[in-house]
């Protein structure tokens, strides 16, 4: 299991519940992306943790991975960013990111853990 601590959330994270989306980005985030992310600091080292099956917490809320964009992983693990999207598998997914599902939006806070597993 991967942990990681929630240490901001940018102003304008909520405007993206309409379309499902949560970006989580490291804490070497530009000012010009902060605001649209929520920042994390890994607790351990993601090694190619994201894969179809793969469990995210955020919040109260688990979700499965269905889909992984092809640069998801290297850009997690380097930059601590992935773009998740609640919502139905699709044909293509954007390469940073994954499709997950329940389609509900989370509820995370600063200091929420984040927690990521594979079954």
């Amino acid at each position: 299991m991967i942990t990681s601590k929630v240490k901001e959330i940018g102003e304008s994270v909520p405007e993206f519940k309409e379309e499902m989306l949560v970006i989580l980005f490291g804490t070497s985030a530009t000012p010009e992306l902060k605001p649209i992310s929520v920042i994390h600091e890994f607790n351990d080292t993601p090694d190619n943790i994201l894969q179809v099956g793969t469990k995210i917490q955020l919040g109260d809320q688990t979700y499965t991975i269905n889909q992984v964009g092809k640069s998801a992983n290297q850009n997690f693990e380097e930059l601590g960013h992935v773009s998740i999207y609640f919502r139905s598998a699709q044909e293509e997914v954007l390469p940073g990111a994954v499709i997950a599902s329940p389609k509900i939006f989370p509820t995370v806070n600063v200091g929420d853990e984040i927690k990521i597993w594979n079954e």
